[in-house]
């Protein structure tokens, strides 16, 4: 497939990339997922669940993404309903997994999002309602970047400590993930939306922004095997932290 403004893509790949490396910096549950010798099982379910959470949201969230670019774009909109139906179901890969641990579907669907998670639907529900749908796919390549940088060592890590039915769905996803190519399918999608440089700017504010909230996600995360809760304000106050710092991009 074609790729669309490649320079632009390079570039936010970069910052993606030191995004990557601060993440691993600054994560102790990345970290832990990635490389510790016993992976936690209740912080490696209660991601898990909280990943089928986040997928059964984003279904609203990427309609109304549609619909906008059905208004203005027809091109767009086809590439994203494609893309948008690939993801549609991928939830159900990951409740395998956790059923083979034990978990029932039911009491799946029944947790409550992290804090995070909400603060990253609302993001993409105002961006969405005041902007346009630039915000919501630039978390789409967001998450479609770092996964695939990321998630098959993670993968690797997890099938060692808890067995490989624990990973299968999560293996399958990423594996259509990389063979489909969808980072690049959104990325184009996402460069449609891109003319300029006051454009430009707002695309890298939406990748700290993001950078911020999942910070935050995987600090609520981290506090999963302890049984303690973030406080009301300290996930706000983890996502500004961490979406604020300059990005001091090499």
């Amino acid at each position: 497939m074609q790729e669309h403004q490649p320079e632009l893509r390079a570039r936010i790949d970069t910052l993606l990339n030191h995004f990557i490396k601060r993440f691993y910096a600054e994560s102790p549950a990345a970290r832990h997922l990635r490389e510790a010798a016993s992976v936690d099982l209740e912080m490696f379910k209660g991601h898990t669940v909280q990943t089928i959470l986040r997928i059964r949201l984003a279904r609203m969230a990427d309609a109304k993404a549609l619909l906008l670019f059905a208004k203005s774009d027809p091109i767009a909109a086809q590439r994203w309903a494609k893309y948008a139906e690939e993801e549609m179901l991928h939830d159900k890969l990951f409740l395998k997994d956790l059923k083979k641990l034990g978990m029932e579907e039911a009491a799946i669907y029944a947790t409550e999002p992290f804090l995070a998670t909400k603060l990253l639907q609302g993001y993409l529900y105002y961006t969405l309602e005041h902007e346009g749908p630039m915000g919501l796919i630039a978390k789409a390549y967001f998450l479609e970047y770092t996964s695939r940088a990321t998630q098959s060592e993670w993968n690797a890590n997890i099938r060692k400590s808890l067995g490989p039915d624990a990973v299968r769905g999560a293996d399958a996803h990423i594996n259509i993930d990389i063979g489909e190519d969808h980072s690049t399918d959104v990325w184009n999608v996402l460069a449609s939306l891109v003319n300029g440089p006051k454009d430009e700017a707002r695309l890298e504010a939406h990748i700290h922004t993001f950078f911020g909230l999942f910070s935050a996600y995987f600090a609520d995360l981290a506090r999963v095997p302890t049984g303690a809760s973030a406080g009301l304000m300290q996930t706000p106050i983890d996502a500004v932290r961490s979406s604020a710092t300059p990005p001091a991009v090499s």
